[in-house]
């Protein structure tokens, strides 16, 4: 038997990427309770530090939790660069096969951001004005839809001239463009632009009544730029044979720092601000995406850390109906109804951490279960 040289080597499937997701997704599900919980065991002060990043930041400010939710749309974004496709040449037949699945995962993921906002044991108000229509699976939603949109019909130049047309025309209208009735550069809840739009533009309620809803109308546009660095990310990735795996993970990893020593130089003027979604928080957080997804391809894909990342993996393999089920299952009363006993039997000091570790690991068990089996819910 013969084998000919022209046959293409079969690519690896990026475990990095559902690593990175799946530890993004970790905090979410309890792990940002660690912290206090050690905090309670060895009285360490230290761990305080560690806690205020488990929090968002008020207003102005970065902290590590802030990350999150930018972190999502960078890495859908990356997923989209992996196989990138220009559609525009095709007949509108075919291409509307494309259009459909992209509208209908919009539409879903909207639908099912609206659930996961009024789940929490009180589900959908019936009233309409009552409903709070933004969330984070919408702006996801509306990241990728408008990235892919650029993607499947725009070159890579066009992609970039847009990316940096948006960050600087958003700088530009929120700090030099008075609001109707207020002032230019007005950065606060109450005058900025923001808070403009959400009071005339957006339906429904939002987020705590906020004047300012963190997942509004105007910071979506910003958010979008997160998705489109993120197919860039994964362009260059799915290239890394030709380029070198290491090289690869080397231009990631410089590129973020860069990204992030950018966001803070023009955090002096416009201040790094993740509910507004300000051009200077954009460059920190896919910076530090750029970094995360650097040092997870490193230690995942290349140096074959899959089995060390493999809580991470599953979790991130399923992590849109995990993230769902934080919102409409209730762990921690699952975690004491099976491990209460336990918990209750050793030392106070140890219930805090055992807690926690109780609530991660009902969720990891779940996913596990499904993971084994194959069954991946996307969206």
């Amino acid at each position: 038997m013969t084998t000919t040289h022209s046959e293409k080597p079969v690519k690896k499937r990026l475990a990095s990427l559902d690593a990175l997701r799946g530890m993004d997704m970790f905090w979410i599900l309890g792990g940002q309770s660690i912290f206090a919980a050690l905090f309670v065991l060895t009285g360490w002060t230290g761990w305080k530090i560690f806690e205020a990043h488990t929090v968002h930041s008020a207003w102005h400010g970065f902290t590590f939790y802030d990350l999150i939710f930018p972190l999502f749309i960078f890495l859908s974004g990356v997923a989209m660069g992996l196989a990138p496709k220009r559609i525009d040449h095709l007949s509108w037949d075919e291409r509307k096969v494309y259009y459909r699945k992209a509208v209908k995962r919009l539409l879903l993921l909207c639908l099912l951001g609206i659930m996961y906002n009024h789940g929490w044991g009180t589900g959908i108000p019936l009233a309409l004005d009552e409903i709070r229509y933004t969330s984070v699976l919408g702006r996801i939603a509306i990241a990728w839809f408008f990235c892919a949109m650029l993607v499947w019909h725009t070159s890579i130049r066009t992609q970039v001239f847009t990316a940096i047309g948006l960050l600087i025309g958003y700088w530009i209208l929120l700090c030099f463009i008075p609001v109707p009735g207020g002032i230019a550069g007005d950065l606060s809840a109450q005058g900025s632009w923001n808070a403009w739009f959400d009071t005339h533009f957006l339906p429904g309620i939002s987020y705590q009544n906020r004047p300012v809803d963190p997942e509004g109308v105007l910071s979506s546009f910003p958010a979008i730029i997160n998705a489109m660095i993120g197919v860039f990310a994964g362009q260059l990735v799915s290239r890394a044979q030709q380029i070198g795996e290491w090289k690869t993970a080397g231009i990631l990893f410089i590129a973020g720092v860069i990204s992030v020593c950018l966001g803070w130089l023009w955090d002096l003027q416009f201040p790094v601000n993740k509910e507004l979604w300000t051009s200077s928080f954009v460059l920190v957080t896919v910076g530090w995406s750029a970094i995360l997804l650097a040092v997870f391809y490193a230690l995942v894909d290349i140096l074959n850390g899959q089995k060390l990342a493999y809580p991470f993996v599953i979790i991130g393999a399923n992590s849109i109906i995990i993230y769902l089920a934080s919102s409409l299952v209730d762990w921690a009363f699952i975690s004491r109804s099976v491990f209460g006993g336990f918990i209750n039997a050793v030392p106070e000091l140890w219930q805090p951490l055992l807690s926690v570790t109780a609530l991660l690991l009902v969720q990891i068990l779940v996913l596990h279960w499904m993971y084994k089996r194959k069954i991946f819910v996307s969206v």
